[in-house]
């Protein structure tokens, strides 16, 4: 549906996702600086803020003073050191959110030239669905795909059936 359109997989099977669970005229409040897959929501149709790259470990200004019918968080969590936090403090009853996950064959990601981009946690998926059920959260849907590259060797072999990438979208369970 969306081959060719979008250039990344993870774009293509990300919106497909969402438009499945979130309505195309819906507010969201998307956890990051503007990026290239929220310029996808907009296009879409989807009304997106995004934050302004405040230190979402310690300012959560804009999680609480916004109000949007949905939270998404596209690869944030894992920068986060105590992602639970962020989670609490959501006002929206609904979140999407994607992860990368941990590989057992690769290290956690360090970037060797922005000190900021860097992996705090790379979780499992049953770690991130622990996280999320803690802070309240309920997950209705999920799906994982793989993340494979053009190289040749052995961790691009495995690249091609290990997944990379876990996607969930969760209601704020009423209990919380």
């Amino acid at each position: 549906m969306y081959e060719g359109k979008y250039p990344h997989k993870r774009y293509r099977l990300t919106l497909e996702f969402l438009k499945k669970h979130i309505a195309p005229n819906a507010s969201i409040l998307d956890l990051g600086v503007d990026n290239p897959f929220s310029k996808i929501m907009k296009a879409e149709g989807y009304q997106v803020n995004n934050t302004k790259g405040e230190d979402l470990d310690h300012d959560f200004s804009t999680i609480k003073d916004f109000n949007a019918e949905v939270v998404t968080a596209f690869e944030i969590f894992e920068h986060l050191v105590a992602p639970y936090n962020v989670l609490r403090e959501i006002k929206a009853n609904k979140l999407v959110a994607s992860i990368p996950m941990r590989l057992w064959f690769a290290p956690a990601y360090k970037s060797k030239t922005d000190p900021w981009d860097r992996h705090y946690h790379e979780f499992e998926d049953w770690q991130f669905d622990w996280l999320l059920e803690k802070s309240g959260w309920e997950i209705k849907d999920s799906m994982k795909w793989t993340n494979p590259v053009k190289k040749i060797g052995f961790r691009p072999l495995l690249r091609l059936f290990t997944n990379r990438y876990y996607l969930v979208y969760a209601e704020r369970n009423p209990k919380s």
